[in-house]
Order: structure tokens, then sequence, then C-alpha cells
């Protein structure tokens, strides 16, 4: 098991966009699925994009179309693409595996979308 450490978050308008960076400390190379979840004020943990070891891609209705995860598997990093961000997008984001065993969990990066 290995640490994960995400940035890229910030303040950001409605319609801009922002690049997060998921660093893991362990090889992902093994790790079948990684995705980037989600948590706004008062709401669940969320699951937005996942990506396979082959590179298979999945995201959820709220984020599709405008949200890109990609993964660099020599560099242990996952990213994620966010364009024409709302203000529903604002939300404290992470990133781990999609199934159990979870890595232990991050400080997430804070993204705020203002309208």
């Amino acid at each position: 098991q290995g640490q994960l450490a995400e940035s890229g978050g910030g303040l950001v308008q409605a319609g801009g966009s922002l690049r997060l960076s998921c660093a893991a400390s362990g090889s992902i190379f093994s790790i079948n699925s990684m995705g980037w979840y989600r948590q706004a004020p008062g709401k669940q943990r969320e699951l937005v994009a996942s990506i396979t070891r082959g590179s298979s891609t999945d995201y959820s209705g709220s984020v599709q179309g405008r949200f890109t995860i990609s993964r660099d598997s020599a560099k242990n990093t996952v990213y994620l693409q966010m364009n024409s961000l709302k203000p529903e997008d604002t939300a404290v984001y992470y990133c781990n595996l999609v199934s159990r065993p979870y890595w232990s969990w991050g400080q997430g990066t804070q993204v705020t979308v203002s309208s």
C-alpha cells in the first residue's frame, strides 16, 4: 500500500479549467483501476472518474464530457483535467483505488468554482 497526495486545486470562475494531479508513493502499475472522488460539504464522497490499467475510462453523468482522467504509471501519477467547471463541481477532490482495500486517503485538494 502507498500514500496519495493530491494537488492542483484552486479557485476558478465558472467555465474555467483546472488540472488535478495525484502522486502515489507506491507503484500503481499493477493496480487495475484508479479513480478520482469528490466530497462536497454535507454530502457523501462520490466517485466521478476512473481509469483502468489498460486506460479504459468511466465517468459519472455529472462530469461526462467535461472531465478527463489519465494515468502515467511510470510516474505513479493520475490526473484529472476538468473543463467547463460549474459551481456544483465545488468540492474536495481525492484519488484512490476504485475497489477495496483502499489505500489511506490523502488530504485531498479543494476545488472552488465561483458563479
